[in-house]
């Protein structure tokens, strides 16, 4: 996590030293590949340092700060870019994130590195289906993850999710500017505001997600149930964003949007936490990634294709929708109620599926 943050932030830096387009997209690329770990990283961190009853609020905490980032940056980037120019702008963020590196680096400790008490290491692990094993994820067994549902609902439902996170976090400015005819500087602050409501809920799902298990809720369906629950909602609200006249309504609507995708997306890692092996925690949050980057992707361009098409967001705003709707089915429907086990991870004949649990 301390090396991608780190190559994050001088991809973040030579953002503001570019010469060409194509030397910026160079510049995006790095971005990318350093941003990658952060999300599989900080899962398998909670997987480690938090009991399977615990896991809930601690990933909304550390999820919330994808909204927190968007709340401070509207505001305070909007007046660096005025007072000093995009290229200070890029290169600040880059220099501030190197710090945030290196200390990351320096104060984080693995749980083998720190002497735990029994009481404290059997704590980690209490209530746990199976012991955590010791050995590292093999390739075998990181590839036979694609044969359980369980992964590909992932993927599908994760895809859902970031592409709602990215279609507002990409082109809510723009949509501000050129939908709702406010100023550069008026927008600034008014896109913090879903942002904002993004942070408290992905706290608050963390929350709730944790009240479900101590009531009851399988560790997987006291995730699956914020996520589908957020992204019903995350559907209902973008289509009311599309089509009220009123600015107030749609900014009210597409902070409600951004809530619940905040709460969706931190309980999608909160479920990945306890959908397989501790070892392969960071091997399935990193193929949900893949389909969330997927969605990521594809936001920012389809939203730009169908605008220029067309001439207006409400297109857009539609199809984000029905995008919605369609991962909260593949969460409720494609998911099982049972975790992947170490043993049906082994290497085994092609014949060989595990029961209920294979696509």
């Amino acid at each position: 996590m301390g090396l991608g943050l780190f190559v994050w932030s001088l991809a973040q830096a030579a953002a503001g030293l570019v010469g060409s387009f194509w030397q910026f997209v160079i510049a995006r690329v790095f971005l990318g590949a350093g941003e990658a770990p952060m999300f599989s990283g900080a899962a398998r961190v909670v997987r480690d340092w938090w009991n399977v009853r615990d896991r809930g609020l601690p990933t909304g905490i550390w999820n919330c700060a994808s909204s927190l980032g968007p709340t401070i940056a509207p505001p305070l980037l909007t007046v660096l870019m005025i007072s000093f120019g995009w290229r200070w702008m890029f290169v600040s963020m880059g220099l501030l994130g190197i710090v945030v590196a290196i200390v990351w680096y320096a104060v984080y400790r693995e749980v083998e590195e720190v002497a735990l008490s029994p009481g404290e290491a059997h704590h980690l692990t209490e209530g746990e289906e199976e012991p955590p094993p010791a050995q590292h994820v093999t390739l075998a067994e990181w590839g036979h993850l694609f044969r359980f549902r369980v992964t590909w609902g992932l993927i599908l439902g994760f895809f859902g999710i970031v592409y709602m996170v990215w279609l507002f976090q990409a082109w809510l400015p723009g949509y501000l500017e050129i939908q709702r005819h406010m100023s550069i500087r008026t927008t600034g602050f008014v896109a913090a505001i879903p942002y904002a409501c993004g942070v408290v809920g992905s706290i608050g799902a963390g929350w709730v997600t944790d009240r479900l298990m101590a009531g009851g809720f399988s560790p997987i369906n006291s995730r699956k149930l914020p996520i589908i629950v957020g992204l019903v909602a995350m559907a209902v609200f973008t289509f009311v964003a599309a089509e009220t006249p009123s600015n107030v309504v749609a900014v009210m609507a597409i902070s409600a949007a951004v809530f619940f995708a905040g709460g969706a997306s931190g309980m999608s890692w909160a479920l990945a936490s306890v959908a397989a092996p501790a070892h392969c925690t960071a091997s399935l949050g990193s193929i949900q990634n893949f389909g969330g980057y997927l969605g990521g992707a594809l936001a920012p361009t389809v939203t730009g294709f169908i605008v220029q098409a067309t001439g207006t967001f409400v297109p857009a705003l539609l199809v984000g929708a029905i995008i919605a709707l369609a991962s909260a089915l593949a969460y409720l429907v494609v998911i099982p109620n049972r975790p992947i086990r170490s043993a049906e991870l082994g290497v085994a004949a092609p014949s060989a599926r595990p029961s209920g649990a294979s696509v």
